[in-house]
């Protein structure tokens, strides 16, 4: 099972690193960060409808050895659909991706750099992709740590309620009604709608203003919320690990049609690059669950704050480390 994992796990690492930058180039590159973004929006859709039908197969009233048997369900259907998608694209033409090289990194001249490490917006995607992914990673997978372990208690009429899995989502515990695991799986799906949410108004919102300013002001929004996190303010909090669903959203499209631009044929290099930044999902996530042991899980949300202002700064310096004003193109100052 464990393989299985980490085969799909590669297997999504080569769609992101091939079909992000088509999607960046596909139109008028004003619009590139547009374009990520709405194709990443139908992902949203994938993880509002994810956690809800696995909290379906995952868990079972009956114990966890009937939750095992309707395990492979969900598997199953994704392997189908995805065979299907193989057909798909084995007979759809596909054009070699070109992109405008702004930096004349495709050309013969001996005085100009070649490496796409010479271009600092590029080597700062990386950074914020890598920090990026550990924040949003932390916040995904202890979410529902963090609802099980830190919301305040239920009452009579909030126990029923559909936000936190109705009668099944909630668990009576020393006379308190508390949300079990099925119920936070659940309240994660509504999360996730924020999320999407998230990518659909930003892909709007990118239509008129600078990709690198959004995301540096959706980072600093995020700072703030992480900040009411770690402040253990009940429902406030609460609510604010909500809100970072959605101010989080555009974030990893965006790093990754702002670290790419004017790469020129370079950009299937620098997509690679920028895709293996993920990493950050697997590392600094572990310091946020030491932080949470040793103290509790509202505390851990500090890691993923930290991270966001990494791409606070990024967003916000972009074009200094780019010489461009925006994704439209590169200005004389910057020397090319």
């Amino acid at each position: 099972f464990l393989l299985g994992v980490c085969v799909v796990s590669m297997g999504l690492t080569f769609l992101e690193t091939v079909a992000n930058p088509y999607t960046t180039v596909l139109g008028a590159p004003q619009f590139a960060a547009v374009r990520i973004n709405v194709a990443q929006s139908f992902n949203g859709v994938g993880w509002v409808v994810g956690p809800w039908l696995g909290s379906m197969f995952f868990y079972s009233s009956e114990g966890a050895q009937a939750a095992h048997q309707t395990l492979w369900i969900p598997y199953a259907i994704i392997a189908g659909v995805v065979l299907v998608l193989c057909v798909v694209f084995f007979f759809a033409p596909m054009p070699d991706l070109v992109t405008k090289d702004e930096y004349h990194l495709d050309t013969a001249e001996t005085s100009t750099p070649h490496s796409i490490w010479s271009r600092p917006h590029f080597v700062g995607a990386v950074a914020a992709q890598f920090l990026y992914v550990a924040a949003q990673s932390g916040i995904f997978a202890f979410f529902i740590n963090y609802v099980i372990s830190e919301i305040p208690n239920l009452s009579e009429s909030m126990k029923d309620f559909w936000l936190f899995g109705g009668s099944s989502g909630s668990v009576l515990k020393d006379g308190v009604w508390r949300i079990n695991e099925s119920g936070a799986a659940k309240l994660m799906s509504t999360a996730f709608i924020c999320f999407l949410a998230g990518r659909v108004t930003g892909s709007i919102l990118l239509n008129k203003c600078s990709a690198h300013k959004m995301i540096g002001t959706y980072a600093l929004i995020n700072i703030v919320l992480m900040s009411l996190v770690v402040a253990q303010l009940g429902w406030l909090s609460f609510v604010a690990v909500f809100a970072s669903f959605f101010f989080m959203s555009i974030m990893f499209p965006t790093i990754f049609a702002l670290g790419i631009f004017g790469l020129g044929k370079k950009s299937k290099i620098a997509s690679s690059f920028i895709v293996m930044a993920i990493v950050g999902g697997a590392t600094l996530p572990k310091l946020m669950g030491y932080i949470a042991d040793e103290h509790n899980m509202s505390i851990g949300f500090i890691v993923p704050a930290l991270c966001f202002a990494g791409v606070a700064i990024y967003g916000f310096i972009w074009p200094r480390l780019s010489g461009a004003s925006s994704l439209l193109g590169v200005q004389a100052r910057g020397g090319h």
